[in-house]
């Protein structure tokens, strides 16, 4: 009798446990489980093709009514300067006083000034916008443009951020980035005898270029140039306008070598048979024509 009352206890200690295993075993899982953070890496668009600015930015990057070159009077309307209205955000370039007073004499006499009439090298941003496509080819660490004006071309550096260029050059040392999906690209160091357009707009050597390629779908680009040279200028000032993708079959680069062009316009002095400086379209400037009565 004892031995039977000592057994209850036990028995129901042991259903106790038993059914507390069961509960915990039948009871669903109240701990949430904590998910990995997903790592979602950003991949930097392809601007790699052919691309060409369209517009008269090359002639006059503000507002300009056609006109005419001197050399109207031999190509008659292949010669004219066709009418464009203002890529400058603003509509103005903010020019100091006195070198808008420079801007104004190169503009006077632009036939025989600007260095890309003379096939030097036109330097940035200016090239972007010449009367000839552009080729981007693309890497991780390096984007290469090559220009047709005068078979030039670029480096921009994605790897090398700090760095600076030893010397100035004629298209300076460009320095890439990515924002977004824009590519940010600084370039310094530039030879101050670029001019930006035919129209005597100028610069000096503490020009900084901060360039912007923004793709606005898969056939254009949104090429933005952000302008500081507190030497000429009162602010920073910016262009815009769109890159336009060449999309004719077969499209590529082809060579304009610009240098056997403006053989004339550099050398002329040097030939035997020279009588003085010449217009574009030949003729002797009227500055230096000798007056006949005086001799």
């Amino acid at each position: 009798m004892k031995f039977a009352l000592l057994l209850k206890p036990i028995t129901a200690s042991l259903l106790i446990v038993a059914t507390l295993q069961a509960c915990s075993q039948d009871a669903p899982e109240t701990t949430a489980a904590v998910a990995a953070p997903v790592v979602v890496e950003s991949v930097a668009p392809d601007l790699s093709g052919i691309w060409q600015a369209l517009g008269a930015a090359s002639w006059n990057l503000e507002s300009h009514a056609a006109s005419k070159m001197p050399v109207t009077g031999v190509l008659g309307a292949h010669a004219g300067i066709p009418a464009g209205t203002s890529v400058v955000v603003g509509g103005e370039i903010p020019y100091q006083p006195g070198a808008l007073a420079q801007r104004n004499a190169n503009r006077a006499d632009w036939a025989n000034l600007d260095p890309a009439g003379k096939c030097y090298i036109p330097g940035i941003p200016r090239l972007t916008y010449m009367p000839a496509p552009l080729q981007i080819l693309q890497t991780e660490e390096e984007i290469f443009i090559a220009y047709e004006w005068g078979g030039n071309s670029r480096s921009i550096f994605m790897n090398r951020p700090g760095t600076a260029a030893p010397l100035p050059s004629w298209m300076g040392y460009s320095l890439g980035r990515w924002d977004g999906d824009a590519l940010v690209v600084d370039v310094t160091s530039q030879m101050a005898d670029t001019w930006f357009d035919a129209s005597g707009n100028y610069h000096s050597g503490s020009l900084h270029v901060e360039e912007r390629y923004t793709p606005m779908g898969e056939n254009h680009i949104q090429y933005q140039a952000t302008i500081t040279d507190p030497e000429v200028f009162s602010r920073p000032w910016t262009i815009r306008m769109p890159l336009y993708r060449r999309l004719e079959e077969n499209a590529r680069l082809l060579e304009f070598k610009c240098v056997e062009f403006a053989e004339d316009l550099l050398y002329d002095h040097l030939r035997r048979e020279y009588d003085g400086p010449k217009n574009l379209d030949g003729s002797l400037r009227e500055t230096l024509i000798e007056n006949p009565a005086d001799q």
